[in-house]
C-alpha cells in the first residue's frame, strides 16, 4: 500500500498532464512517413538518428505559447496540479539547462525558458507543479537507454551521473517548490539506480512526491498503466495517467477524441475507486493546446465546478465502486454524491441502503428533493428520491445526501 503522506495529492482528485516537445513539430509525420503509434515516440519508432532529430530544434519557435493561460485554464478546468514534460525520451530539455545544450532555450529560435514561465504562472495561480522526466530512457544520449533496441554496450551509469541527476538537481533547485516528480519506463534500471533518483529527489526537496514509474518499487503512490482503471477500490494514493485521444504528444492526424461526457464519467469512476485523474493535453510546435482539447475540457469543467463537493476529497467506501443504472456514487464523511451520468427518469433509487437521510438536493443550484425510505423485501431497503420535471431526462449533474451515518471508509489491511 502506497502513501504519499501529502494531504493535498490524497485531495486533488483531477489534474492536468502537458506532454510537449519537440515531437510537437513533425506532429506525427516525418518525411513523408506517419507513426502509427503514439506520436512523442516517433524517434524510435521510425528510427531517425538522433543526429538527424537533433535538427528539429531549428524549427521549434513556439511563439504561441501563454504560461498563464494555460494554468487559468487548468484551473478553470477544476485541475488542482499540473504534470509537465520537462525532459521526454527523445532527452530534449523543455528548460534552460547547463549540463546539456540540448535545450529550449540554447537549441531553438524560441530561446525562452517556457518552465520558468509555468513556474511563476502556477505560484501566481496556487496551482501545484509537478514535473515528468524521463529517467532510463534518453534516445538523444549515447547511454541513455532506448526501448526496444540493443542497450548492452551503453554505461547507463555514465549517463546517470552525468545527464539524469544533474539534470534532476536543476529541477529542483531552479523551479521552485516542485510537487511531484513524475518519472516513467525505468527499463532495466537496478534498485541502487533507482534509489539514487529518489534519494536525489528526497535530499532536494522532502515533500516532492515521486511518482510510482520510479521502478523498483521506490515510488511512493501506484501509477496505473496507460488510460487503466482498476476494477475495484485500491489501497493507498493512486492515479490514472490518460489521453484525450490515442496520443499524448501533439498529432496532426489525430482526431479521435473522447467526448466530455466520457472524461466526466471516468473522473467520477476514478474518483469512486479513490484516486485521481492525469488528464494530458499535447500542444502543438506553436505552444497551443489542440481546440478539440479545450472544447471538451471546458465542458468537463463546467460539470467539475458545479459539483465540486462531489468530487474534491472523497473518498472510496467498503462495496464501492458503487456501479448504479443511472450513474456513479461517491462520498465523504456524512455525505452521499450521487452522479447522474446517465437519464434517471422519474427517481433515484438507492438499494439496500440503511442510511437516514436527513437532505437531499441536486448540488449544483441547492434545490431541495423529496426522499422516501422504504422497506423492501426480507428487510432490505430503498432510498428513492423524487426528481423535477427539468431533471428527469437530464444527464451530467449530481445529487447530495445529507446521511446521519458516517460510512465506513474503504481501508484494507496493511501490505
Amino acid at each position: 500500500m502506497k502513501d504519499t503522506k501529502q494531504q493535498w495529492f490524497k485531495e486533488a482528485k483531477f489534474g492536468l498532464f502537458i506532454h510537449w516537445g519537440l515531437y510537437s513539430v513533425p506532429g506525427g509525420e516525418y518525411n513523408g512517413k506517419k507513426t502509427d503509434r503514439i506520436a512523442e515516440w516517433i524517434e524510435n519508432d521510425l528510427d531517425i538518428p538522433a543526429a538527424e532529430y537533433e535538427k528539429l530544434a531549428s524549427q521549434f519557435n513556439p511563439i504561441q505559447f501563454d504560461a498563464e493561460n494555460i494554468v487559468k485554464r487548468a484551473k478553470s478546468w477544476g485541475m488542482k496540479y499540473i504534470v509537465f514534460t520537462s525532459k521526454h525520451h527523445e532527452g530534449f530539455a523543455m528548460f534552460h539547462s547547463r549540463c546539456s545544450k540540448f535545450n529550449i532555450v540554447d537549441a531553438t529560435p524560441f530561446g525562452r525558458d517556457v518552465l520558468k514561465e509555468l513556474q511563476i504562472a502556477c505560484e501566481k495561480y496556487d496551482m501545484k507543479l509537478g514535473l515528468y522526466y524521463s529517467q532510463a530512457q534518453d534516445w538523444d544520449d549515447p547511454d541513455g537507454f532506448m526501448y526496444r533496441k540493443d542497450n548492452s554496450r551503453k554505461n547507463f551509469q555514465k549517463y546517470l551521473e552525468n545527464k539524469c541527476l544533474p539534470q534532476i538537481r536543476e529541477l529542483l533547485t531552479g523551479y521552485g517548490k516542485i510537487a511531484v516528480m513524475w518519472f516513467d519506463t525505468p527499463m532495466e534500471m537496478t534498485e541502487a539506480q533507482s534509489r539514487q533518483v529518489f534519494d536525489t529527489v528526497k535530499s532536494l526537496q522532502p515533500d516532492c512526491i515521486v511518482s510510482g514509474r520510479i521502478g523498483n518499487n521506490l515510488g511512493e503512490y501506484m501509477t496505473t498503466g496507460d488510460n487503466f482503471i482498476p476494477a475495484n477500490p485500491y489501497p493507498g494514493d493512486w492515479e490514472v495517467p490518460a489521453t484525450l485521444n490515442n496520443t499524448w504528444g501533439y498529432n496532426s492526424s489525430d482526431t479521435d477524441w473522447k467526448d466530455a461526457h466520457s472524461i466526466i464519467e471516468l473522473l467520477v469512476r476514478i474518483n469512486s475507486r479513490g484516486g485521481n485523474y492525469l488528464l494530458n493535453v499535447g500542444p502543438d510546435s506553436k505552444g497551443r493546446i489542440p481546440a478539440d482539447s479545450v472544447r471538451i475540457l471546458d465542458t468537463v469543467g463546467n460539470y467539475v465546478t458545479k459539483n465540486a463537493d462531489g468530487i474534491y476529497a472523497t473518498k472510496a467506501v467498503i462495496g464501492n465502486p458503487y456501479e448504479l443504472d443511472y450513474g456513479i456514487m461517491t462520498t465523504k464523511p456524512h455525505k452521499i454524491f450521487l452522479h447522474v451520468i446517465y437519464k434517471a427518469k422519474s427517481r433515484l433509487e438507492l438499494l439496500n441502503a440503511a442510511n437516514t437521510v436527513k437532505s437531499a438536493r441536486i448540488l449544483e443550484n441547492g434545490q431541495t428533493l423529496p426522499v422516501h425510505a422504504l422497506k423492501a423485501c426480507e428487510g432490505n431497503s430503498i432510498i428513492e428520491i423524487e426528481l423535477p420535471p427539468e431533471y428527469r431526462s437530464k444527464m451530467n449533474y449530481c445529487v447530495c445526501l445529507d446521511i446521519e451515518e458516517e460510512l465506513p471508509v474503504f481501508e484494507p489491511l496493511q501490505q
